[in-house]
């Protein structure tokens, strides 16, 4: 299966089917890219609500899932980055503990007839 991609300036693209995101569970994996490249991303469910980030810590820029879609801690509130234990908040991307240096980068999600959409906007 190829990894959907989330183009800047295309509208709404769909990432996933709004059933395969279980609240504190596996991640789904996407790109996002405009002129300037593309960067790894992915959407969970926290709390019954839809979230996407960067898939980037911001201790060190690294990809945060131990394997591909592992986010959560152990309690599934908290996102963690595997490579060095910084802590975020799955409800807004906030650094909760360890060595961040600001929060996850967020993405316009919503969902619409049981589906995950993400929007990337053109720069102006």
């Amino acid at each position: 299966m190829n990894p959907v991609v989330v183009r800047a300036g295309a509208g709404w693209t769909r990432v996933c089917g709004a059933g395969e995101l279980l609240d504190g569970g596996d991640g789904v994996r996407f790109e996002v890219a405009d002129d300037q490249g593309s960067a790894a991303a992915f959407a969970v469910r926290s709390q019954g609500v839809v979230r996407a980030y960067l898939n980037r810590c911001r201790h060190v820029p690294v990809e945060l899932d131990w394997s591909p879609g592992k986010f959560f801690d152990e309690t599934g509130l908290y996102l963690i980055c595997a490579t060095h234990g910084a802590t975020y908040r799955a409800s807004d991307g906030a650094c909760a503990g360890g060595p961040c240096r600001g929060g996850l980068v967020a993405l316009p999600v919503r969902e619409a007839d049981d589906e995950v959409l993400v929007e990337l906007r053109t720069q102006d």
